[in-house]
């Protein structure tokens, strides 16, 4: 039966440390110098409504680290629902490749795709989750920390699509998050429940920072919400990870971001180059992450 990776929660506990064990094991590979073709001859389709660095680049070239290749499909050549049905779409490319990553606004669009499609859709981002930065974003707390069971992670700013994945994540790996966050911009209900009690959502940042083992956040204005840009910056300016609210959580805290960041709002300067940070480990690890999301998708490894 074909397996889709929609949200981190359609993965098992068991499951997502195979994948983060087996991306460990991709990684020390490449490093060593051990080429590791598990995709020969497999082609992926990636499908991109928005824009997109770290996404395109490390599936791109994760496909020629693992021996197969992938098609860039841009905004204007596949348009869902417009140039014709998503339904049709996902038919007439699961007949030419192997696996489909799309990164889109509307999360119904990757639902859709993974209903209709015969190969496993993988979620590059949607409006609701991100199920692919979080899995690189576990493999490295795992690198530095040497564990994230246990551990109290706390997300500060918007709860959008993120903290949506870290709260999946929560509910799997056993660890405390804590959400900090405006009034009015709480992450979704449905998806707080389902979280449970590993999660708690709050309004006051600096109680959220104590004693955090990871801080870590995004931009307070997600790909679409542009014209909320200035409100939101006023809304979220008691929210901003920088050395002050750094000094209040762990002595050996990581400060990570998923990137683009924008430095002097979600967070400064100092603390995104700070002795704390981790974001460029982050952005290396979707590229192992990933790949071993494909690999294990396809029944590869």
């Amino acid at each position: 039966m074909k397996r889709d990776l929609l949200r981190v929660a359609d993965l098992a506990t068991a499951e997502i440390e195979t994948v983060l064990d087996l991306a460990a094991r991709l990684k020390a590979e490449l490093k060593a110098g051990k080429p590791h073709p598990l995709l020969a001859g497999r082609t992926l389709a990636m499908i991109f409504e928005k824009p997109s660095l770290r996404t395109r680049v490390t599936f791109e070239v994760g496909m020629v680290q693992l021996g197969g290749a992938a098609i860039n499909l841009a905004r204007g050549d596949i348009r869902f629902g417009e140039r014709e049905p998503t339904r049709d779409i996902a038919r007439n490319l699961d007949r030419w490749v192997d696996i489909v990553m799309a990164r889109t606004f509307a999360h119904q669009s990757v639902v859709d795709l993974a209903t209709w499609a015969r190969v496993p859709v993988v979620n590059g981002l949607s409006d609701l989750h991100h199920p692919c930065q979080v899995l690189a974003d576990c493999l490295t707390v795992r690198e530095h920390l040497g564990r994230i069971a246990g551990l109290r992670i706390t997300f500060v700013g918007d709860g959008n699509n993120m903290a949506h994945s870290w709260m999946d994540a929560a509910a799997r790996l056993d660890f405390d998050l804590v959400i900090a966050c405006p009034p009015g911009y709480e992450p979704d209900p449905t998806i707080t429940k389902e979280a449970g009690a590993r999660v708690t959502i709050t309004h006051d940042v600096a109680a959220a920072a104590r004693g955090a083992d990871v801080l870590y956040t995004d931009v307070w204005t997600s790909m679409g919400q542009e014209e909320e840009a200035d409100h939101r910056r006023r809304v979220f300016a008691p929210y901003q990870i920088n050395d002050a609210l750094v000094a209040l959580a762990e002595p050996r805290a990581l400060v990570m971001h998923c990137l683009p960041a924008h430095r002097g709002e979600e967070i400064s300067e100092s603390a995104m180059e700070g002795p704390h940070s981790v974001v460029f480990d982050q952005a290396e690890n979707r590229l192992h992450a990933q790949n071993a999301i494909l690999v294990w998708l396809l029944n590869a490894a």
